[in-house]
């Protein structure tokens, strides 16, 4: 285990009283039903990136529990959102400061507007939810992904990566408008 890693670890698990209160420690990207803070309100999703959990509450002091992908160091999303618009395979395209960050991976999309159309190749998977703040794109999505084996990492340019099936799952459960809480 990295020192970096082991450090991450500590602190995800130090912050999780904050949010749950019973939880084993071992990462589990299963989605299970566990307890949370009686005042997170229903349909409010809370994501623990540090954890690489994603919160849908489902009642009050219950949620679903599923586990995420997040972004590198200095690449992720924090904050309050709402999710406004929501898509089944939807096309993709890197933001031009991941063209930048990559040119070499996202040449392709260099000098013109081509998108990936949506599929089981396209890197958002099977759904996404795209997160807004105030009426204004985040450009941040929770989606579905390519790569399981990114889930419990942190890899992405920033947005939370869920398996295509949770994802799925995630989508039918959530409307337009919820509430998105990453700490």
């Amino acid at each position: 285990m990295r020192r970096r890693t082991f450090i991450a670890s500590t602190l995800a698990v130090t912050a999780l009283p904050q949010i749950v209160s019973a939880q084993s420690v071992a990462f589990d990207p299963t989605p299970q039903l566990v307890r949370v803070r009686k005042s997170y309100q229903p349909g409010h999703l809370i994501v623990l990136p540090r954890s690489y959990y994603l919160y849908y509450v489902t009642a009050p002091g219950q949620a679903m529990r599923y586990g995420v992908g997040v972004g590198k160091a200095g690449l992720t999303f924090t904050g309050d959102a709402t999710i406004s618009v929501k898509k089944e395979w939807p096309t993709w395209r890197p933001t031009n400061e991941m063209i930048e960050r990559d040119p070499g991976s996202y040449g392709r999309f260099i000098g013109n507007t081509e998108a990936q159309p949506g599929g089981p190749g396209n890197p958002l998977g099977a759904r996404a939810l795209y997160l807004f703040q105030g009426g204004k794109d985040t450009y941040y999505r929770i989606h579905g992904t390519t790569a399981p084996k990114s889930i419990g990492r942190s890899v992405s340019s920033g947005c939370i990566r869920m398996l295509n099936e949770h994802v799925k799952d995630l989508y039918e459960r959530v409307p337009i408008g919820t509430k998105v809480t990453v700490l």
